[in-house]
């Protein structure tokens, strides 16, 4: 289609400078969380805003490959082993539910945040100042105190979809009508017993949040920060800011009040690194197509056990196709010429290669994200946290096939490769799936650069707070309101029928038909 614009020479807009200029500004990252798959997420904006020169200081677990010009790391060592044992175990396929798992996730949250006693951190907290601090939330309410310590706006970001307890930070609505929870794999509309279960879902992770993981985060809160002027509450609902790794492509559509920005596929380059001469050769003498297969950077092939490991070396000795294999071990028996192993791959780089024609992935979210981008069909292998969810969201949306890590055999993981891989209907639903998420005013990395220097300008934004934040839970919900018309309802209908019941008494009264007497 061709457009004709005519624009008069009075519509001709001139741009003044926005704001104060904000390049210099000192910015705290705190990602404290041992799973390399969320600094993944975070790393290339905070890479972007040094470029454009700002300082940027970055406490996690993950040192720079390279040395930066503005960005100097805080490594904290001890959180690096955290969630060893889970994901072992994970690896083995012990199942647990959603509930247990999310306990389980959160009960070490005071250990990340005991990254307060790290020396370097008290070091700066009590010689430096920061214009902002940028932090992971999900079980790390506490450290917001950092923000409260440097009298400095904080950004929240999540690297999951909206949880409750993010939503909450910015008074975001997140009715349980038609937004399921992310335990549960429903769309966005639901039966009534879906409804139900939803609800259910709901409740059950509000109250878990809440008696179990918010005091804790409140005593940590309390020990770390007790000169902070904001309580713990307070501190909840100050953010200035969410950056959440969702965008309504990739799940279902759900209202963001301004201050919630929805920036999935962060961490995604728009044009991806150079492949390796090895790697570039393999790809391109794959001429059939290749197979990419990981478990992501928290679950580890190497713990799989012995008997499906070998499961899936003679599947992929029949099938012969070429596959990268994300293998953590030093070596692994009986590998057939057309896998190649690597501890470490490139993903974006690899997926992005024409010839990849299928990813088998854990259904990680960043990696489910990354699929999307490069339009790739999946065999999804989905072991713990939001996983499951995810690997049935993508069976639902077309592009995915899923499978039980127990009950991978040769057989069985044979005949889901090959129904991936020959029926064009998962392709396909791949492929248009990526041009909608690439069908974007702005990407995710302009978006995220904007809205966090637009904090820096405007001195955290405060007129974009949520009136909602300050109401009660019975105010936000207007049950107050709701309890006050039911009773003035029910009183007027009990004074209606009392009223009838009067005029019916002196109905009959009046025309009540005197006695005869007899004689």
């Amino acid at each position: 289609m061709r457009f004709l614009t005519i624009v008069p020479l009075s519509l001709i807009l001139v741009t003044w400078p926005l704001g104060d200029s904000v390049q210099g500004s000192k910015i705290l990252s705190v990602f404290p969380f041992p799973g390399k798959s969320q600094y993944i997420f975070i790393l290339p904006l905070l890479h972007n805003l040094a470029e454009k020169g700002h300082e940027v200081t970055s406490i996690s677990v993950f040192p720079q490959d390279k040395p930066m010009k503005n960005f100097r790391d805080i490594i904290i060592n001890e959180n690096a082993k955290i969630y060893e044992g889970y994901t072992e175990e994970a690896a083995l396929g012990l199942n647990k539910s959603i509930l247990e798992e999310l306990l389980d996730f959160l009960s070490w949250a005071s250990r990340r945040c005991q990254m307060s006693e790290h020396p370097k951190v008290k070091e700066i907290m009590k010689s430096e100042t920061f214009d902002l601090v940028i932090m992971e939330i999900i079980g790390t309410e506490a450290l917001l105190g950092l923000g409260q310590h440097f009298q400095a706006p904080t950004i929240a970001v999540s690297t999951f979809p909206a949880m409750h307890f993010i939503d909450y930070l910015v008074g975001n609505p997140s009715p349980s009508s038609y937004i399921p929870h992310i335990s549960i794999p429903y769309g966005n509309h639901m039966s009534f017993r879906q409804r139900v279960a939803n609800i259910l879902a709901e409740i059950q992770d509000v109250l878990s949040h809440r008696y179990y993981v918010l005091p804790k985060q409140r005593n940590l809160y309390e020990k770390y920060f007790p000169s902070a002027e904001l309580n713990f509450d307070e501190a909840r609902r100050n953010v200035s800011l969410v950056l959440v790794n969702d965008h309504f492509t990739l799940r279902h559509p759900r209202p963001c009040v301004p201050n919630m920005i929805e920036v999935g596929g962060l961490h995604i380059k728009q044009q991806p690194n150079s492949l390796s001469q090895e790697l570039q050769e393999f790809l391109d003498t794959a001429t059939e197509g290749a197979i990419y297969f990981s478990l992501g950077s928290n679950v580890k092939s190497k713990d799989l056990p012995q008997e499906t490991q070998q499961a899936i070396l003679e599947s992929f000795r029949d099938l012969k196709i070429k596959v990268l294999w994300k293998f953590e071990g030093e070596n692994l028996p009986n590998k057939p010429a057309n896998v190649l192993i690597r501890k470490w791959f490139d993903q974006q780089s690899v997926l992005a290669h024409p010839n990849v024609k299928m990813f088998i992935s854990h259904g990680g979210f960043l990696s489910t994200t990354e699929t999307i981008f490069h339009g790739k069909p999946v065999l999804a292998i989905p072991i713990l946290g939001d996983q499951p969810m995810n690997a049935k969201n993508a069976v639902t949306a077309g592009f995915a096939l899923s499978m039980e890590l127990s009950e991978i055999s040769k057989e069985n993981f044979t005949k889901s490769i090959r129904e991936v891989w020959t029926k064009p209907k998962y392709s396909e639903a791949a492929k248009r799936l990526s041009q909608r998420f690439r069908d974007k005013p702005m990407t995710p990395m302009d978006t995220a650069l904007y809205w966090v220097e637009y904090v820096l300008r405007n001195k955290g934004a405060p007129y974009m707070r949520n009136a909602g934040q300050d109401l009660t839970f019975m105010e936000f919900h207007n049950l107050d309101v709701y309890i006050v018309i039911s009773v003035i309802i029910l009183t007027s209908f009990v004074i209606v029928i009392q009223v009838f019941c009067l005029l019916q008494r002196l109905v009959l009264r009046t025309f009540k038909q005197p006695k005869i007497k007899r004689n």
